[in-house]
């Protein structure tokens, strides 16, 4: 079985080992941040009227997951990298204080804290690119290194692995977002299962996502909602989030970046700790015994003016790493060069084709080279890392 990675037109045989010409320039971007970075610099005019067109002749309930946008509505980044910027792209360092609750209580709520860390102030208009099969995105930060993986490409499915040098923390997520479009609004639901694991403690939790919805009218919007739960079956203890728009007048208004929930006992479901808050301000814990309200979550310390990765070694940069494959589109992109962003970016595709033809043709079934993938009887998508941890990156992020 071939295991092949591409690169922006150029073919690696990984089995090989041996790749038919150079890496192109890799092309880092800002993550998306509280202030600043992209959100700053992408404000083009007339962008409404711009995305309404694009769904013109497009039935409701149509599905998304292979629709081809014009490099102009494009991030310059890939959706691995927005995957894995959740993970390695943070101020105040909510993943490692998993691992160092006194007890199992304190490891749940310091989990729950985390995962509303992942959450990213969306841009209205704009998403990254579509990964191609087999590309990747390995980035360090600090002890904790950070590796994905497309392993599919219809559906599009993207795993993670990530691993510290203690052995404190393991991160495995399986994900596939399903966009759809219902004629007013976008709705993307991520499917699949996202696992933090705490070796030290014997304990696994399942965490969800919420969806990402785009309004389209009346008052065009960008958010996060729907449910959300963390579960902990070693310790039997869960939270309950709901990602929601508070109280609007006949539908215009409020503000739609709430969370609320709670922290219950599985077995009994007694409320432990109320949540309340706004994930892009600051979230709150409430003792239901006590009354003692603390500070769970602070996006500024979290999210605020994040810094940029950077590469620390070129030469170990993978011909199949996001920021090589999209280099040149992105790098276009940046100077708004759109007629070569659209001709780099059709190369970029039109390459992932040409394999996936030669591939069938010669009667030959893909591999990922750092995951095993297989569905579940419920139709979902399940990925297992081949190897126990994540090497150092040739990429790093500031800790």
């Amino acid at each position: 079985m071939c295991r092949q990675a591409f690169l922006a037109g150029i073919v690696v045989d990984q089995s090989e080992g041996e790749a038919t010409t150079a890496a192109c320039t890799a092309v880092l971007t800002p993550p998306l941040s509280l202030e600043g970075g992209l959100a700053a610099e992408l404000r083009p005019a007339n962008l409404v009227q711009r995305v309404l067109s694009l769904f013109r002749n497009v039935s409701p309930g149509s599905d998304l997951s292979h629709f081809q946008l014009p490099a102009t509505f494009n991030l310059p980044k890939s959706q691995l990298q927005m995957y894995g910027e959740g993970v390695y792209c943070a101020g105040e360092d909510y993943l490692g204080r998993c691992a160092q609750g006194k007890d199992s209580l304190d490891r749940l709520t310091a989990v729950v804290a985390w995962s509303i860390s992942t959450t990213r102030p969306p841009i209205f208009g704009f998403a990254p690119y579509n990964p191609v099969l087999g590309e990747t995105h390995h980035v360090s930060k600090g002890s904790l290194n950070v590796l994905l993986e497309q392993v599919s490409h219809r559906p599009p499915v993207s795993a993670l692995h990530a691993t510290d040098d203690g052995g404190n923390i393991e991160l495995v997520w399986c994900q596939s977002p399903v966009p759809k479009f219902h004629g007013a609004s976008i709705e993307a639901t991520v499917r699949g299962k996202r696992q933090v694991r705490l070796p030290k403690h014997n304990e696994t939790y399942e965490v969800d996502c919420p969806n990402l919805l785009i309004r389209l009218l009346p008052s065009p919007s960008v958010e996060w909602s729907g449910d959300v739960r963390v579960v902990c079956g070693d310790s039997g203890l869960e939270a309950e989030l709901r990602f929601c728009r508070s109280r609007s007048f006949l539908g215009f208004g409020g503000d739609g970046r709430c969370v609320k929930g709670r922290v219950l006992r599985s077995a009994s479901q007694e409320t432990v700790y109320e949540i309340d808050g706004h994930w892009d301000r600051t979230v709150s814990l409430k003792d239901v015994s006590t009354g003692e309200v603390s500070v769970l979550y602070d996006a500024e310390r979290a999210i605020g003016n994040l810094s940029t990765p950077v590469v620390r070694d070129q030469q170990g940069l993978s011909p199949s790493e996001s920021v090589v494959v999209w280099g040149e589109v992105s790098d276009a992109l940046l100077k708004k060069d759109w007629e070569r962003a659209r001709q780099a970016k059709r190369r970029v595709e039109d390459t992932a084709r040409k394999l996936e033809k030669e591939r069938n043709e010669r009667g030959e079934v893909w591999m990922p080279k750092h995951f095993s993938l297989s569905q579940n009887k419920d139709g979902d998508w399940e990925c297992w890392p081949l190897e126990s941890s994540v090497p150092p990156a040739p990429i790093t992020a500031d800790s």
